[in-house]
């Protein structure tokens, strides 16, 4: 008897976390291996946070809150939507998750059904895809080439709307790619989605902090206050704040939805931890000098990689906006040779021979439905980036 379901069957495991610990596991070995393959910020936790959740052990709040959080939070996640994209959301239009991936999660599995069709614009994060087909939807992948700066044309956001279409995933700034819009480039994104009524629009902007070149990322419902009652909104602590093992994601939409998702979240997990939403009171509102700091030095290694990317041979770079991820281009690798005698059939073999003759795990563009790239996270500091490069250049003028 087959132990499984059929509904597991539709996904695989996240490959950023399989080639993490593939690279973890190489290290525990005595290998030589810097890992660029994770989406987790290398600085720690600003001490105002960490302290606040120490009070919060000592006060004994560490009992179950609210399933949506604890009112503290969900005003604090309130005040956050205010001041930074002007969204006037009450306490109630706010739910609290274990990270933003449960976001996604029991917002899909509370409204997408057989056939319903989600459109994501690709390069996508791996995870969109896959929580899609376990609420038994359709992902509807449209390309966004490296040619546009990896962004999505309107019109190709009309051509993919059919009368299934349920969402509309939208991620800015974007894993893998960095690419980020501003509120004039989603003007007509917004246009479109005004057109057509049933389709409802969940927005991912937890790397909205992290932009450079004094790029303004913006959000949806900035653009098109009439997009509200059809929104979600996503946001969270763990990019900005360095906060990933804390799991905390929110997000803020009507009701109605907010109440459905917290009535799956009710089933699952019930509450997240109560002494990460303590901490992350303290993220939203207490000093915010730390992300600045961050922010800063994320833009100057990206300058320093995307330079040293596109200068090894075959590859071509493009320069992201935001997040800490560049998603080079390898088609000048692929039919090629390696001097370990590995061809370079297409991405994966690519990052699996680099990773094996070289030591430096990225990972493969088609685990974000656009292959022939790969996605390298600059979130290390500069001389670990430095030499990860040197090696990556190497490889790269190995190949014949």
């Amino acid at each position: 008897m087959k132990l499984t379901s059929d509904r597991l069957d539709r996904i695989s495991p996240s490959l950023t976390i399989a080639i993490s610990t593939v690279a973890r596991a190489l290290q525990a070995q005595g290998r030589d291996v810097i890992s660029l393959s994770q989406g987790e910020p290398d600085f720690d936790t600003p001490p105002n946070v960490k302290q606040a959740a120490i009070r919060a052990i000592e006060a004994g709040d560490t009992k179950y809150t609210d399933v949506a959080g604890t009112p503290a939070l969900r005003k604090a996640v309130a005040e956050k939507f205010r001041r930074d994209s002007g969204l006037d959301y009450k306490p109630e239009e706010i739910i609290i998750s274990t990270g933003g991936k449960q976001v996604i999660f029991n917002a899909m599995l509370a409204t997408v059904g057989p056939g319903d069709e989600v459109i994501i614009p690709s390069p996508c994060w791996v995870t969109y895809p896959d929580i899609v087909s376990l609420a038994e939807g359709k992902p509807v992948l449209v390309p966004c080439g490296q040619n546009n700066g990896f962004k999505l044309r309107a019109e190709d956001l009309e051509a993919a709307i059919t009368p299934r279409t349920k969402w509309f995933m939208f991620n800015n700034p974007c894993n893998p790619t960095g690419a980020a819009y501003n509120a004039e480039e989603l003007r007509p994104i917004c246009d479109v989605l005004m057109r057509h009524p049933d389709v409802w629009v969940f927005t991912d902007d937890i790397y909205e902090k992290l932009a450079y070149d004094g790029f303004k990322p913006a959000t949806i419902l900035e653009v098109e206050p009439r997009l509200r009652d059809r929104t979600l909104t996503m946001n969270g602590c763990s990019k900005a704040y360095a906060m990933t093992g804390w799991r905390i994601g929110f997000a803020g939409g009507p009701v109605a939805l907010i109440k459905a998702m917290d009535k799956l979240q009710s089933q699952s997990t019930s509450n997240p931890s109560s002494i990460s939403q303590a901490a992350a009171v303290e993220a939203l509102t207490g000093q915010q000098d730390s992300i600045e700091e961050m922010r800063l030095a994320y833009q100057d290694r990206r300058d320093l990689v995307v330079e040293m990317l596109n200068a090894a041979p075959g590859l071509t770079c493009h320069k992201p906006e935001g997040a800490f991820y560049v998603y080079p281009g390898m088609h000048g690798c692929l039919g090629k040779t390696t001097r370990g005698g590995k061809k370079i059939t297409n991405d994966e073999a690519f990052v699996t021979a680099l990773l094996e003759e070289e030591g430096v795990a990225t990972v493969h563009g088609a685990a974000f439905c656009a292959p022939d790239h790969f996605r390298v996270s600059y979130a290390s500091d500069m001389p670990t980036l430095t030499e990860a490069c040197k090696r990556i250049q190497r490889f790269c003028a190995g190949l014949s």
